[in-house]
């Protein structure tokens, strides 16, 4: 009991007030006690407590219209193919350009542009073979496991070796 004889409300906000008239720094110091407190409450704070954000509103656009006839369609795909292609001979000029602009450039520096594009055709056309041999490969494996798996279906008679496979 003699704890609570020893505390006197009006000697502690006495001490509070002696102390904050003579830090520099109080305003600073409450500033920071003031974020600190919100923060840690913001993180304690349940999530089932804050408010879940509003559904997004979907709005769908349609670029084509309902009833397109199948002529239609083909004839958006077909200009779409052109428009595609013209793209792709517009980007190919381009590249072709800024390679004459490169070739020049390493002309004007004392480079030997044409033993380096002799090099680079070389490995261009090795790394096509390779993925060609890759592909033909790839092809074969194919064509033995389809032949494995039809080879699988059939028995020795030509028969089906599963009723629920389909006969040919």
């Amino acid at each position: 009991m003699s704890f609570w004889r020893d505390i006197n409300p009006r000697s502690a906000a006495a001490d509070f007030a002696a102390i904050w008239r003579d830090n520099p720094y109080r305003w600073r110091v409450l500033a920071i006690s003031i974020a600190l407190t919100f923060a840690i409450f913001m993180v304690l704070l349940p999530k089932s407590q804050r408010v879940p954000p509003r559904p997004p509103k979907v709005t769908y656009i349609s670029t084509f219209a309902d009833g397109r006839s199948d002529a239609e369609i083909v004839a958006s795909i077909l200009e779409s193919q052109k428009r595609k292609e013209e793209r792709e001979a517009r980007l190919e000029e381009r590249a072709e350009l800024r390679k004459d602009l490169y070739r020049t450039l390493g002309r004007a520096t004392g480079l030997d542009v044409d033993s380096m594009e002799r090099d680079i055709e070389q490995d261009e056309a090795a790394a096509k073979s390779s993925r060609q041999a890759e592909r033909e490969k790839l092809a074969e494996e194919q064509e033995e496991a389809i032949a494995a798996i039809e080879a699988g279906r059939s028995g020795s008679d030509g028969e089906t070796a599963s009723p629920d496979s389909p006969s040919r």
